[in-house]
């Protein structure tokens, strides 16, 4: 079927006049061959014409300061072409949901005048398709008066609310043009383990939405133990087409568009943009559908993993300024977030390295920069994630807030940042210690999967104060009898207080923990407190995790530790009726005897100067 007439120098007046405000399109779908027939032709003719558009890729030359009395830019999204200006103050920046930019424009609040867009050529029936950008394009389209296409054979075609019949176009430029993709960039170590950890919190049949970058690349490589997972993002990555390739998301679980990958728009390599062409199995639709909270709502065990520049110590996140700098935008982070939150089994994530600017400024702060904007609320933040390990927040006092951050900060600003709070009375004064690290304890040994039960390893944090006391009290009292010796009747909060704030290079306090949605349970505690050269075990396993080998764990972690840190012995004390411990203790080479004050009592002792 015939296209519209091709645009000639001399029609431009047709379309576009002083005043207007003409909407580009962005992404991968940025028309630069339109944008620059449109610069050479006609732009110096006018007056207070107003650019408006989402991330745009490539060359801006229309931000050439030849053309500052006649053009002005308006971004929803700043990007590496576009930022300079907006700080400089010669362009302009609208903060704004994903989900309400198209509202924008069909309540007239920012009406449009005129589009200028890329399709694909049309097909038998007339309609080009906007390929791998429909997001807020698509609003833009429906609104416009007028609306101006560049017809780009490279452009993939595909499925969704992509169509446009060629009937809405008034005028086309038709120019074959490879699209802009993203440059591979190698993961580094710190980003992996950020991916490690946030892979932690991915379920099978969880429903994934990601952003762009190497975090998000990084997650994606790690999920390939996981299976059924499907796709409800603003954006699809390199990393999603890997993973689609190899079937570990199908789809086939998700509780809205079963079957389907759904997403607002496409961002990658040429390898992807050929993977989304003519694919019906991936369905590209507007940013006020995907992104609307209450949509992303209805997916249960919804994912959302998104990135910051910065976190305050009540879980504040600053995602698109720098020290007042504005740098990127809120996109879709609070659409998802919050669509993530309502999620039956969902959960909002934020990652991000500890720390900026080659390890010298923390990334998780006392309190944002004075010009530093807030995206996400704390309210709506459940977890952030550093490569130190996972901060869970959501019910979580401002107390317990601050030092689960701190426990996933550097460690070289971790006292800096306790020091903080106490002063300003986030934590009570009597908080002295903040989290330290078991370096002994590799990334292999922090995950077990013991008979369908997968645990977390980690060091025991300050803020387990609350999960220990009720650790403690799901105990019987033969459990207790066996692990204190006695019965006590409760665990103080000072107690509590004092076990989980351990001296981890002279002592060692690890938990066995599961998480279930936001909750993090332990269900064991190994210990071993140094006395001279010698280290004095105790543990304790909850009854209903024990016989699984999470016992033998724990003390294997125990021996491995105490001869690393080349302790002579280690001394357990065991009553002489807890035949389990004592079995447990055989087994890893302890000799028992029995203590001659108290009969009851056995002492077992392990050698460490030689490998049992």
């Amino acid at each position: 079927m015939n296209l519209p007439h091709e645009l000639q120098a001399h029609e431009w007046s047709r379309f576009v006049r002083s005043g207007y405000r003409v909407f580009i399109a962005g992404a991968a779908a940025t028309p630069q061959a339109l944008i620059r027939r449109f610069l050479a032709e006609y732009a110096e003719k006018l007056h207070s014409v107003e650019l408006i558009h989402f991330l745009t890729l490539g060359p801006t030359p229309w931000l050439d300061r030849r053309y500052s009395e006649n053009l002005s830019d308006n971004a929803f999204f700043l990007s590496e072409g576009t930022r300079e200006s907006a700080n400089a103050g010669l362009s302009d920046y609208t903060p704004c949901f994903a989900s309400e930019i198209p509202r924008l424009m069909d309540e007239s609040v920012l009406p449009i005048d005129t589009a200028l867009i890329s399709v694909s050529p049309p097909d038998i029936h007339g309609y080009c398709s906007l390929g791998p950008s429909v997001d807020i394009c698509a609003a833009a389209v429906r609104n416009a008066r007028f609306v101006i296409a560049q017809v780009n054979s490279k452009l993939p075609r595909t499925f969704g609310d992509s169509f446009i019949h060629i009937s809405r176009i008034h005028a086309t430029v038709t120019e074959a043009e490879e699209l802009p993709v993203l440059p591979h960039r190698p993961i580094d170590e710190v980003t992996q383990k950020i991916a490690r950890n946030v892979a932690l919190l991915v379920d099978d049949g969880a429903c994934l939405q990601l952003g762009v970058g190497r975090i998000p690349d990084a997650v994606l490589s790690k999920l390939k133990h996981r299976n059924d997972l499907g796709i409800h993002s603003e954006m699809i990555s390199d990393g999603m087409m890997q993973l689609l390739r190899s079937g570990n998301i199908n789809n086939s679980r998700k509780s809205q568009d079963r079957g389907l990958s759904v997403a607002t728009f496409a961002l990658g390599s040429r390898d992807l943009y050929d993977y989304i062409a003519e694919n019906p199995h991936i369905h590209f639709r507007s940013s006020d559908e995907v992104n609307l909270p209450s949509i992303i709502a209805a997916q249960t065990k919804m994912i959302s993993i998104n990135g910051a520049l910065s976190v305050d110590l009540s879980g504040q996140v600053c995602a698109d300024t720098i020290q007042g700098r504005f740098y990127s935008g809120i996109g879709g982070q609070v659409d998802f977030i919050r669509g993530a939150s309502m999620s039956t089994g969902g959960k909002p994530i934020i990652a991000l390295p500890s720390t900026a600017k080659h390890g010298s400024i923390s990334r998780i702060v006392t309190s944002l920069a004075a010009n530093d904007g807030v995206v996400t609320s704390r309210g709506d933040v459940h977890y952030v994630v550093t490569e130190y390990g996972i901060a869970t927040l959501r019910g979580r006092s401002i107390r317990e807030r601050a030092l689960e951050l701190i426990q996933v900060a550097h460690p070289k600003f971790r006292e800096g940042l306790l020091e903080e709070v106490r002063r300003i009375g986030w934590v009570p004064r009597y908080q002295e210690h903040h989290a330290t690290l078991v370096p002994e304890l590799d990334d292999a040994a922090r995950r077990l999967t013991l008979k369908g039960h997968e645990f977390y390893l980690r060091e025991v944090h300050p803020s387990d104060q609350r999960r220990l006391q009720e650790f403690f009290y799901s105990h019987s009292e033969k459990t207790l009898l066996q692990r204190y010796r006695a019965l006590p009747s409760h665990m103080s909060t000072d107690r509590a207080y004092k076990l989980v704030n351990v001296d981890q290079s002279r002592d060692l306090a690890l938990v066995a923990t599961q998480r279930q949605g936001p909750r993090e349970l332990i269900h064991g505690v190994a210990r071993f407190y140094r006395q001279g050269q010698d280290g004095e075990v105790a543990f304790v396993v909850r009854e209903s995790m024990q016989g699984i080998g999470l016992g033998s764990n724990l003390i294997g972690q125990l021996i491995d530790i105490a001869r690393s840190r080349q302790l002579k012995n280690l001394i357990a004390y065991v009553r002489k009726d807890n035949l389990s411990m004592r079995r447990l203790l055989e087994k890893f080479a302890f000799s028992g005897k029995v203590e001659e004050e108290d009969p009851q009592e056995m002492i077992y002792t392990l050698p460490l100067t030689e490998k049992n």
